[in-house]
């Protein structure tokens, strides 16, 4: 199943040599390594694109739930060429990239998080934009709820930056809730004008726990006439009732039981079956632990995900200790087994469209490496997943968020199998760096792209 061009068929066979896809075939072919994928789904491997840092606690429940590409851009960095060189050395089993994120940037300035930046450290700010930029950032990350203090005045010269390099604004919008002060609307409608003022595109992130919940409808209307007029906007959400985050973070400021509608028993650690109370919010406040909030109407999630122009994406990716919303293992996996198999509220070919074609055509402006991605045509690279589509499921909980999923049978990166049924292949280091630029990295012509019937010459 090839989400660019529809290709849905049966009894095809697809070629690989040198970590590209060389041939996409109903002729037999053959390798020096067959995989019988007969009664399975194959299909371009996962772009998570709302997620974190690649650490070895995470990226192998990442490749258990079908991703294949990890980028840090709900977060990042401040210095792509320390990014990148710490992650090359690593050597990670998933491609991985990373945001420009604004938010560390004004740490090291010295700036609180509830002040605005000064003329002066604003110039300082751009210019750490424009350099990051230069240096492979493939976006810019503002988290303007976690930062209120993050001005007008300060997001719009680092979006024309953004603009001039190609790149996208990742947002975590200003506000959560229909309870003021601040509501969705003013988060998107401040989004939406800085995009028409500095002809930026933008990605809502999560915009069911942060932009539309209680107005998804009105949210997504606002959004579709934004796009309507020509503004590149888009968003994405994962699969889940309830979010997650720091208790000690800007989202529980006082009124959060007002603004989100829930009170301290709706509100549960990540990684243990406790609840809370006053007396434990307040302890574990002190502790920075994450927690879970049932918050998020179910109807509110369908809406975003029957939106065309919403992809999926994690907000997350699993740490050592387990305090992690499931969706670091399984937002992928709960998409094709909840929404798709079980409510059928996408099909199948949809719902991988926003999960491969939708975030490459994404980030295709901002680095040519992904019109290699998220495809499964010739040209393409080798990022496959394969999955019996009446068995995929997750398995994380709020309770055991390591859980990984189950059901996808085979993953290969650039070429290189890093999960079969036999199990991860721990020693695989196929993961390559994506970096933002016009210029191809590392020196290679992308080649042209789109679905061809060959056959692989001899060898």
């Amino acid at each position: 199943m090839d989400p660019e061009t529809r290709l849905d068929q049966p009894g095809t066979n697809v070629g690989i040599r040198a970590g590209r896809i060389v041939a996409v075939t109903r002729e037999t072919i053959h390798g020096r390594q067959e995989i019988d994928a007969d009664g399975r789904v194959v299909a371009p491997g996962f772009i998570d694109m709302v997620s974190y840092d690649p650490n070895p606690a995470g990226v192998w429940n990442k490749i258990a739930d079908g991703v294949t590409t990890n980028l840090s851009l709900h977060g990042g960095t401040t210095d792509p060429p320390a990014w990148y060189a710490y992650y090359a050395a690593h050597r990670p089993p998933v491609n991985y990239g990373a945001a420009f994120f604004v938010s560390v940037a004004r740490n090291e300035l010295g700036i609180p998080l509830a002040a605005a930046a000064t003329p002066a450290q604003i110039d300082k700010l751009a210019a750490r934009a424009e350099r990051a930029l230069r240096e492979g950032a493939l976006a810019v990350s503002f988290s303007l709820e976690y930062v209120p203090g993050i001005s007008r005045e300060e997001i719009l010269p680092v979006m024309r930056l953004a603009h001039s390099h190609h790149v996208p604004v990742f947002f975590h919008a200003r506000y959560s809730t229909m309870e003021g002060p601040g509501t969705n609307i003013d988060a998107l409608k401040e989004i939406i004008d800085a995009c028409r003022e500095t002809g930026a595109a933008a990605e809502v992130e999560h915009i069911t726990s942060t932009g539309g919940t209680f107005s998804m409808p009105q949210s997504l209307a606002m959004l579709d006439a934004a796009r309507a007029s020509g503004v590149d906007i888009t968003a994405d959400a994962y699969p889940y009732t309830y979010w997650a985050t720091f208790l000690d973070s800007e989202r529980f400021a006082p009124g959060w039981q007002r603004r989100f509608h829930i009170t301290f028993g709706d509100l549960q650690i990540a990684g243990s079956t406790e609840r809370l109370t006053e007396a434990s919010f307040t302890k574990y406040r002190h502790e920075h632990r994450i927690a879970a909030a049932f918050a998020i109407p179910e109807g509110d999630l369908i809406h975003a995900l029957e939106a065309p122009w919403v992809m999926i994406a994690s907000d997350g990716i699993l740490d050592a200790g387990h305090n992690n919303h499931p969706r670091a293992s399984g937002t992928y996996t709960r998409t094709l087994a909840v929404y798709v198999r079980e409510k059928r509220v996408l099909t199948l070919m949809d719902a991988l469209s926003r999960m491969t074609i939708l975030p490459a055509r994404r980030l295709e402006q901002a680095s040519p490496q992904f019109r290699r991605k998220g495809r499964l045509s010739v040209g393409a690279d080798a990022d496959i997943v394969i999955f019996d589509p009446f068995t995929v499921t997750d398995r994380a909980t709020v309770e055991h968020p390591e859980l990984p999923a189950q059901g996808v049978e085979w993953v290969l990166v650039n070429g290189t199998v890093v999960k079969s049924p036999a199990g991860f292949a721990r020693g695989a280091h196929s993961g390559e760096p994506l970096r933002g630029g016009r210029a191809e990295a590392g020196g290679r012509a992308p080649p042209p792209l789109g679905y061809s019937v060959v056959l692989p010459a001899p060898g």
